[in-house]
């Protein structure tokens, strides 16, 4: 599973990667050409493929983002009920719950199997890239597959150890550890203008002021 889940992270962020830059291109590309100096370098560079070809790649990466939200938690769910209840009908439900996504991606995904076996017998292209559209309509089986995937590996964990992968959706990197260095900080012990002294603890500092 370390293999795939390395996979899976290095699709999402080389796929997201690749449509900022070519996204980037094309803007800088399109306000250069007004130009005069640039003008006629620039025009025999083509980016009219940038918008479609960026659109595909976040399509992808949504497919497989959505596993990636699978088997870290981060999608948002309404367990306000589910948590109310005793402990065996809350691991029925989730596990309920589990199985009927996994059911229902692994049906959305073989419909797209379907879809897209069917459409690479045709001669269907996309509009600018001229890429067969077959190749575009794989993400579908490719993402449900693997967030039916996802599912039942969740699944299976929390029949063993009776944990969800967890997302707290209000934390921010960076934040926790400013907190932590701050709360050791005795800001009444400051011997400094900018922040008040407490004359009544031991440990704050004599000035003139305190010592009157």
């Amino acid at each position: 599973m370390t293999f795939l889940d390395a996979l899976e992270e290095w699709i999402i962020s080389t796929l997201m990667a690749a449509a900022t830059l070519v996204i980037f291109a094309a803007v800088v590309h399109r306000y250069l050409v007004g130009v005069p100096v640039l003008q006629d370098t620039l025009l025999r560079f083509d980016f009219t493929w940038a918008q479609e070809l960026c659109i595909y790649m976040f399509v992808w990466m949504a497919k497989f983002g959505a596993a990636y939200g699978v088997r870290t938690g981060i999608h948002v769910g309404v367990d306000v009920l589910i948590n109310r209840l005793s402990g065996p009908w809350r691991a029925r439900f989730i596990v309920l719950g589990l199985l009927a996504g996994a059911l229902f991606t692994g049906i959305v995904g073989t419909l797209g199997a379907s879809f897209v076996w069917h459409m690479a017998h045709t001669d269907q292209v996309s509009a600018d890239l001229e890429m067969p559209m077959w190749l575009v309509y794989l993400a579908i089986p490719c993402g449900s597959y693997l967030m039916g995937f996802r599912f039942l590996q969740v699944c299976v964990a929390f029949l063993r150890t009776g944990s969800l992968p967890h997302h707290d959706h209000g934390h921010v990197d960076g934040l926790e550890e400013e907190a932590a260095a701050s709360a050791d900080i005795n800001w009444y012990a400051l011997d400094d203008n900018l922040h008040p002294h407490d004359l009544t603890r031991a440990d704050a500092p004599r000035t003139e002021e305190t010592a009157r």
